[in-house]
């Protein structure tokens, strides 16, 4: 059976001195080297396979220092400290001796104490009942995703709105199922919040991005292959940098992950 494409991009093999070596995929082109959900999902892999990982993925920040250029890439895992139930990870991605990505992991055991969804779901008809429409053809990596805009499309008129907000079904176009790696380049598919504001794309990236995981790897598990909600809108536009908040939900309404992104932007 032939690999899926994200599995493919997400391989890693051993290198020299501790290092894991891997390499980009076309499958993934953003406008400027690779998507970065796929580069995000690469890190986390990148300590998911270590021998003395402990427990599952609870929280991920990635600092997108410079460009991943196409072809190899080198990265390094590095147990910062471990605790009872939770352990930190420093982990960089490098391409000829230079960083071009770094990023802190925290992961752990969770135990059975309370527990509550306080946020609430947005509302949304199901996704059967909402056309697919993604993001434009020529964002290839998007063509991997089956999106379904409830509201907040990308805007092509260059009409200014009062909001930035969008909610989105939103599932893996080949039937790959959930997972953390997934999880977290799922984290990454919202098109910048300054779009919708000004109506048009123009010059902008993301500089860093924090995932926080909620669910456990049976809850991550039982979505399969279906349908997640997404739900994105920006706080502050200010100084040539914007900030954007997102959640994720289960069609069930489980809240499975929240993510906050600093991004940078030219007008």
């Amino acid at each position: 059976m032939a690999t899926h494409p994200f599995d493919e991009a997400l391989e890693l093999s051993p290198g020299d001195a501790g290092t894991l070596t891997g390499k980009t995929s076309p499958d993934w082109a953003n406008m400027v080297g690779p998507f970065g959900g796929m580069t995000a999902a690469t890190l986390l892999r990148a300590v998911e396979v270590q021998p003395e990982r402990l427990g599952h993925p609870v929280a991920l920040t990635v600092n997108f220092t410079a460009p991943v250029a196409d072809g190899a890439f080198d990265v390094r895992a590095t147990a910062v400290r471990t605790n009872r139930s939770n352990q930190h990870w420093s982990v960089e991605l490098s391409q000829d001796g230079e960083i071009k990505t770094t990023a802190t992991a925290v992961f752990g055991h969770r135990r059975d104490t309370w527990a509550d969804i306080e946020r609430q779901r947005p509302p949304a008809p199901g996704p059967e009942e909402v056309p697919a429409e993604g993001l434009p053809e020529a964002i290839v990596w998007a063509r991997n995703y089956d999106m379904r805009h409830v509201d907040g499309a990308p805007p092509l008129d260059g009409q200014p709105r009062p909001s930035s907000a969008s909610t989105l079904w939103v599932r893996d176009s080949r039937g790959r199922a959930m997972d953390y790696a997934a999880l977290t380049a799922f984290s990454d598919i919202f098109y910048p919040r300054v779009y919708r504001r000004l109506g048009a794309p123009l010059p902008a990236g993301t500089i860093s991005m924090t995932a926080y995981f909620h669910a456990d790897a049976p809850e991550i598990a039982s979505v399969g292959d279906d349908f997640i909600l997404g739900r994105a809108q920006a706080n502050r536009f200010a100084g040539g940098y914007f900030d954007q908040s997102a959640e994720l939900w289960s069609r069930s309404g489980d809240l499975l992950a929240t993510t906050h992104q600093l991004v940078y932007f030219k007008t």
